[in-house]
């Protein structure tokens, strides 16, 4: 029998001896044994739990433990998480983990430790929940050329951002509901404001191309400015406002940002609605592929867990292509220097903007059936700088969204 450690026992940890009970039967298909989960780490007791009687609150334990072959870690946060992991693999043990932000700020020294130490550091469940998104670029599209990867990243803001769509309800009275069902923090602003969904980018960007990106290099924008005026514009388009995380490579290097973008009716991720997330890449040869799921919860991303604790323990991680982080200062370009084309609604007649704004834009699109008072239009590519070298002239503007093309 395989024995392995979880280390922090919230509602991912706690999900993952559920669903290696539930598939016991496929499990010893392929290693030819059950997994017994032998410790949980963690700082507080479950007596009502079945695996209560498993707990510990000493990292040492498992440490010095040669029966444990592996440790799923799901404690969230940097630290301890980052240190507990490190001694882990020291030790000669196996990490696999659910914790994008332990990833994405130290993935580079991770996976430095884990070929130190001729052990696995796994990381499928830390992007989109069951979603088996990661996996892919190190096996199925290891040979290819990514040429971008973007997609809607966070069950959040997608469920936030549907229902002002579908009900026409304002952020804040969607975002009290989210927090109520258990979507959304008390304090929101990781999802919100696009950290988490940086963090999922980032380690994107990093399977893609092989560099991880610097936390402040990559961009990112709350929702929390979007109005039922702006989702019922986007409809109007033909399309919806959703919190897209994007990173696209060209040759002179990588663009890598998160904010609210208006996707219309010709790109898939539109139609990505409620708690769900979606990842489209697009490669040279294969060209687009789109992944596709639920991006949280308790059971779809301890199931992605138990997938890597069963590549790591029957050997089958060990065919695929390795993972290789590299910082490498500069290799994202400043957010300002992308350009996109601009949905506007300003407090101007649509006469008087057509006239104001044409000599700024090479295109003014007028965008019919504006709210009184108001006027919408479409403008052409631009950078955030020539944008905001523009703003005297767009002073009355109540409203400016990137249109994804």
């Amino acid at each position: 029998m395989k024995k392995i450690a979880i280390i922090g026992f919230g509602i991912v940890g706690g999900g993952i001896p559920e669903v290696l009970s539930s598939c016991k039967e496929g499990i010893v298909s392929l290693l030819g044994e059950e997994i017994d989960v032998k410790y949980i780490l963690d700082l507080r007791e479950f007596p009502d739990s079945p695996y209560g009687d498993r707990v510990v609150h000493d990292i040492d334990v498992i440490l010095k433990d040669r029966e444990i072959e592996l440790v799923a870690e799901t404690m969230g946060g940097a630290h301890p998480a980052f240190e507990f992991s490190i001694a882990a693999m020291e030790h000669g043990m196996h990490v696999v983990t659910s914790n994008k932000e332990v990833v994405a700020t130290y993935g580079e020294e991770l996976l430095a430790a884990a070929k130190k130490n001729g052990v696995r550091y796994l990381f499928e469940a830390s992007v989109g929940g069951g979603i088996p998104v990661l996996r892919p670029f190190l096996t199925s599209l290891a040979h290819e050329k990514v040429v971008s990867v973007s997609g809607i990243l966070n069950g959040t803001t997608n469920f936030i951002l549907s229902k002002m769509k579908s009900e026409g309800r304002e952020f804040s009275d969607v975002l009290a509901e989210a927090q109520e069902l258990g979507y959304a923090e008390r304090d929101p602003s990781a999802d919100v404001d696009g950290i988490d969904a940086k963090r999922k980018i980032m380690i994107l960007t990093a399977l893609a191309t092989g560099t991880l990106p610097s936390d402040s290099d990559v961009y990112a924008e709350t929702i929390s400015n979007i109005t039922p005026a702006d989702i019922d514009a986007a409809e109007r388009m033909g399309g919806a406002v959703k919190l897209i995380g994007t990173c696209k490579v060209s040759d002179s290097g990588l663009n890598v940002y998160v904010c609210p973008q208006i996707v219309r009716e010709g790109n898939p991720l539109m139609f990505v609605d409620d708690v769900y997330n979606a990842v489209s890449v697009r490669c040279e040869i294969t060209g687009d592929v789109m992944f596709y799921g639920r991006g949280a919860g308790r059971y779809p991303t301890a199931g992605a867990i138990a997938a890597d604790i069963i590549a790591a323990l029957s050997g089958a991680a060990d065919a695929e292509k390795k993972h290789v982080f590299e910082k490498q200062a500069g290799a994202v370009a400043p957010f300002g220097s992308a350009k996109f084309t601009y949905y506007i609604r300003t407090r101007a007649s649509c006469a008087d903007t057509a006239e104001a704004y044409s000599h700024i834009f090479d295109k003014v699109e007028i965008l019919e059936g504006s709210p009184e008072g108001t006027c919408e239009f479409i403008c052409g590519k631009m950078t955030l700088d020539e944008l905001n070298a523009a703003k005297d002239v767009l002073e009355n503007a109540e409203s400016i969204i990137r249109i994804l093309e």
